[in-house]
Formats: C-alpha cells, sequence, structure tokens
C-alpha cells in the first residue's frame, strides 16, 4: 500500500504500476466456485446468475485493490467501500447455484476490507468471515466438505492482522522520519537564514547610522556609504532568494530535474536511471537535499564531462567521471553525512567505476 496522497501521484513507483497483478494472481483461487458452478444442478437462471454473479466479482475485485492501493493507508476513497459492497452482491449472488461453495469468497472478502478498507473494516469483516465459516459448517453438519476453507480462513485472518500491524507500523515510523526530517530542514533554513541576514543587517544598521552623521559634513562620504548599503542589501536579496530556492528544490524529483538542468547547461551529460517515487517522502527530503549538494559539488570542482544519478528504493547515488575526490572532506561533504546520519541513512564516497567520485545515500 501506499503513503502518498489519494490523488494519484505525477510519478508512481512499481507498486502502484503492477500492483494490480497481485490482485489478478489470486484470481486463480476462484477455481473452487468456477467447478461448483460446472457442477450445480440448480436451475439455469440460478446459474446464468452465479456466473455473472462470479465474473463481476472477480471484476470488481482487482478494480477495488487497485484503487486501493492508490489510497492514502487509513484514508480509502469512498468508491474503495462501495466497491466492497458490490462484492459481496456479487457473492450472495452465487448462492442459489452453488450453496455453501460460496464460503470461497470469504478470504477475498477478508483481505480486500483489510488492506483496501483497514482499520475498523479489517476487525468486522474479519471476525464476520470467521464466524459465518464456523456457523455454516456448524449449521450444516458439514465438517468435512468445509474444514478446508475454515483453515484457509482462519489463516487469512492472522496474515492479515499481522501484515496490517506491520504495514500501519511501518507508515507511522515513516511519518516520523518525515516530520524529522522536516524539522532538521527548518533548523537549517533558520541557520542559514540567520548566518545571511545576521550580519548583512547588522553591517547595514552601522552603515545607515554613519552615514546619518555624515550626511551635512561629509556629504560625498555619505553617499558613498549609503551606496555599499545598496550593495549589502542587494547582496542579501540574493542570498534569500537562493535559499527560498533551496527550499523549493528539496524534493527528489524535482532536484534531479533542476541538477540535470544546471549540470547540462554547463556541458556535462547527464544519465538518470530509476525513479524518484522508489523512495519513501522521508528519505526523499534528505535524498534531494544530498542530490542538490552533490551537483554544486561537481560544477566546482569534478572537471567532468558525465554524471549519473541513479534512485533505486532506499539508495540515490550521483557519480562522475571526473578527477575524483582530493584532500579532506569539506563542510559540504561533512553537511551532507550530518544530513543522512538524521535521516537514519549512511552516506558513502567513493572512487567511482569512471575514475571519478561516486555519492551515495542508503537507507
Amino acid at each position: 500500500m501506499t503513503t502518498e496522497a489519494a490523488a494519484t501521484p505525477a510519478h508512481t513507483g512499481p507498486w502502484e504500476r503492477w500492483g494490480w497483478l497481485m490482485a489478478v494472481v489470486w484470481m486463480v483461487f476462484l477455481v473452487y466456485p468456477v467447478l461448483a458452478l460446472l457442477a450445480s444442478d440448480a436451475a439455469t437462471g440460478w446459474v446464468v446468475l452465479g456466473w455473472a454473479g462470479l465474473v463481476a466479482f472477480a471484476t470488481v475485485y482487482v478494480v477495488g485493490f487497485v484503487i486501493g492501493m492508490r489510497s492514502s493507508w487509513g484514508r480509502p476513497r469512498p468508491i474503495v467501500r462501495t466497491l466492497f459492497w458490490v462484492q459481496i452482491a456479487c457473492a450472495l449472488a452465487t448462492i442459489p447455484a452453488i450453496e455453501t461453495n460460496a464460503l470461497s469468497f470469504l478470504p477475498y472478502l477478508m483481505s480486500y476490507a483489510s488492506y483496501g478498507l483497514r482499520g475498523a473494516w479489517h476487525w468486522v469483516t474479519t471476525l464476520a468471515g470467521i464466524a459465518i465459516a464456523a456457523g455454516t459448517i456448524v449449521a450444516t453438519g458439514r465438517f468435512g466438505d468445509h474444514f478446508q476453507i475454515l483453515v484457509i480462513v482462519l489463516l487469512i485472518a492472522v496474515v492479515n492482522t499481522v501484515n496490517t500491524w506491520l504495514i500501519g507500523r511501518s507508515v507511522d515510523a515513516d511519518k516520523v522520519r518525515m516530520d524529522l526530517a522536516t524539522s532538521e530542514e527548518r533548523t537549517s533554513i533558520a541557520r542559514d537564514v540567520h548566518d545571511l541576514l545576521g550580519h548583512t543587517l547588522t553591517a547595514v544598521k552601522l552603515k545607515a547610522e554613519l552615514a546619518e552623521r555624515l550626511v551635512d559634513h561629509d556629504p560625498v562620504r555619505a553617499k558613498a556609504e549609503l551606496a555599499q548599503i545598496v550593495h549589502l542589501t542587494g547582496e542579501a536579496i540574493a542570498g534569500v532568494r537562493s535559499t527560498v530556492t533551496g527550499i523549493r528544490s528539496v524534493a527528489l524529483a524535482e532536484q534531479v530535474d533542476a541538477s540535470t538542468v544546471a549540470l547540462e547547461s554547463a556541458g556535462l551529460h547527464v544519465d538518470v536511471e530509476g525513479d524518484a517515487a522508489a523512495l519513501s517522502p522521508a528519505q526523499a527530503l534528505p535524498a534531494g537535499w544530498i542530490v542538490r549538494e552533490s551537483t554544486t559539488n561537481i560544477l566546482r570542482h569534478a572537471k567532468a564531462r558525465r554524471v549519473r544519478i541513479t534512485m533505486a528504493p532506499g539508495v540515490v547515488a550521483i557519480e562522475d567521471d571526473g578527477r575524483g575526490a582530493r584532500g579532506p572532506a569539506g563542510n559540504g561533504l561533512r553537511g551532507m553525512a550530518e544530513r543522512a546520519a538524521a535521516a537514519g541513512a549512511v552516506l558513502a564516497v567513493e572512487d567511482a567505476p569512471t575514475g571519478g567520485t561516486r555519492v551515495s545515500v542508503t537507507w
């Protein structure tokens, strides 16, 4: 399941693109109601209704499964709930033709509720599924015929409960990491703004006071002081704009695009491999900052001709074919290492196979 917003993102990962295959693969277990329909001696009308219900169930299940995966965890779209009730109606439509063999739909309904609807829906559907399976066996006395489906229902209940708990923990942990990364970014912004404006504003204040004292006695020098004030304030404005640009470019996908443009404008060839959506939002925030810093280092020091940016689940790397890392680590590399450590990742700076430098951050 994805932790992104309900709207389909511009860059979807492999899970969002191909996760529907999981729902399709599970369709193989519908062979049991299929065999029951083939062997049914019910009236033709009931059998036709049963086939229609089976086909509709399979279609709605896959569609709802895919939509559910693309919803935020714990906040399913209304259509996901609607499709759940449609599935129940389709399963009920097969009962006149296959009778108790309709219990084969319970694992699907339980899994759909667990992963698509989540929360209270998981518990209600899980307990209801167990009760229906056990109650049907007790009411009909056909323990031998339905023992297998009862075992499957119990196993599905346990597996779904454990999985949803683990996924929920993972989502919560990711939110905490995102909050920590955002807090770190805010601290960094505050530090940058303080360092940028603190000295400048102090100098401007002193020069303004000096110009005020000189304006009557030495207009030429006062004019020179005012010109310096204009220069200092211009530098401060440019610095603030640069800081804001850095803040806006912190997202990984946007930063990779910005780095590609900057590097190509400098005459370098850039190869981008992978998808930024392979990393979680909590990982993408520090990764985008590290890509930005690495790009700056390449432009200033590497004297490279080619750069490759690689993105994969839990890993972002940027390497060049320049002259390689020389001398002790500077403030930039130390800052990247601190950012990575604060995000629970490890920064590695090593020689690239191309002869340059490879900077990677791994979770």
